[in-house]
């Protein structure tokens, strides 16, 4: 909720009820029906999807000029209604990955091409037969991870594995160079110009991780808009990981990443940890999220059942100067 505990919970603390597991899981529940549960999407979902840097964001106003502030509230209450639906509805962690609606106003249905919404007010839409899937094809998340005037898929493979896969790359070495503007080499793709990037072998072992998965999502410009051209040259989104399997487009891209349940269970339930321990994770914490994930994918990883999960694990129930 962020907020305080209601009268209700207040006396159930009281009379010393909540060390009793159902009376937490029933309370627990009670709470994430609450409309005031909508602040895990404000803020849980804001910090864990990185949508909360939108109010940071800035494009270039000749390239983008559609980005305006309205468009900027339409990305960010596009995708806090998402997270909304999926945590009340009970629905599976994996609608962030291959769900086929989302929630848009006439703006945001401009931007992506769906014909058919008029109006300020949001409503849910089936994405079929549309390139987007998920929360990787929202523009938020595209466009808090693109530069002002291009996109990047070094930032989108990275938000993927910190995000999605739960295997943060380490931090860039120190005196590399940027990369050029690709409108200063109108002959080169900016693939090839990562191409370039990667010989220098102090770059090359995780760019060939990141922008593998980034350039999956280059069909998407620097404010999410669906392209098959960059700058007059053709854009190539294949890809293929470590592991053979083998992708052409955003949506395959995310179908593949959705066959790894596992991973993203694990990821998402060590976010919601953090959140709720408001420290960083130990070995023992990141242990006991596997375990959750573990449980969870019993009932097809359903929301809630990662909540609370956290909720009974030791490390939220102990006494918090255990880590003092």
């Amino acid at each position: 909720w962020s907020s305080l505990p209601d009268d209700e919970l207040f006396r159930t603390a009281e009379r010393g009820q909540l060390s009793d597991s159902n009376v937490l899981n029933a309370q627990a529940r009670r709470m994430l029906k609450d409309v005031k549960s909508d602040a895990l999407a404000e803020n849980f979902a804001a910090q864990w999807l990185e949508f909360r840097n939108l109010d940071f964001v800035h494009r270039d106003p000749a390239r983008f000029p559609q980005f305006t502030p309205d468009l900027r509230d339409a990305m960010r209450t596009e995708t806090e209604l998402f997270v909304e639906y999926v945590l009340h509805q009970d629905r599976s962690i994996l609608d962030f990955l291959e769900a086929n609606y989302t929630f848009v106003n006439e703006l945001l249905a401009t931007l992506y091409n769906i014909p058919g919404v008029v109006g300020d007010h949001f409503r849910q839409v089936d994405l079929a037969g549309t390139p987007r899937v998920g929360v990787l094809t929202q523009a938020s998340v595209l466009t808090v991870t693109s530069y002002a005037t291009r996109t990047s898929p070094v930032l989108r493979g990275k938000w993927i594995l910190e995000n999605i896969l739960n295997a943060p790359p380490p931090p860039p070495p120190a005196n590399v160079a940027a990369l050029r503007d690709p409108s200063s080499e109108p002959a080169l793709t900016l693939r090839q110009q990562l191409e370039e990037h990667r010989a220098n072998p102090a770059c090359a072992g995780c760019h060939a991780r990141m922008d593998t998965l980034g350039f999956g999502l280059e069909n998407f410009d620097a404010i999410g808009r669906w392209r098959s051209h960059d700058e007059a040259l053709p854009v190539d989104a294949a890809g293929t990981l470590p592991d053979g399997s083998t992708f052409s487009t955003p949506a395959e891209l995310a179908a593949i990443l959705a066959k790894r349940p596992q991973a993203f269970a694990e990821c998402l339930t060590e976010k919601l940890m953090t959140f709720a321990l408001g420290r960083g994770l130990d070995a023992e914490d990141r242990e006991t999220a596997t375990q959750i994930a573990q449980s969870a994918a019993k009932n097809d990883y359903r929301f809630s059942d990662l909540i609370l999960g956290v909720i009974n694990s030791h490390c939220f129930r102990a006494d918090g100067n255990e880590h003092e």
